[in-house]
């Protein structure tokens, strides 16, 4: 995927910046498996995976720690 499309962490709220996390934890799953046919097939298995579920959440919550960082966690 070469396309540019992360020009910035800075987000104006702490909303949005969860947001880029999430955006980030699903463009990562993408990069990782370009097949969308097989990040179908997969989803019903690890959508009812507690353990899977968890580890999502943990992508996220460091991409949005990365992002809360990059904002200088929205201090003004």
């Amino acid at each position: 995927m070469a396309d540019a499309w992360l020009t910035s962490l800075i987000t104006e709220t702490p909303q949005q910046g969860f947001e880029l996390a999430i955006t980030l934890s699903r463009r990562g799953v993408k990069y990782t498996q370009p097949d969308s046919e097989v990040l179908h097939k997969l989803r019903p298995e690890y959508a009812n995976d507690a353990g899977g579920l968890t580890a999502a959440s943990h992508v996220i919550a460091l991409n949005f720690q990365t992002v809360a960082a990059a904002n200088n966690y929205w201090r003004k």
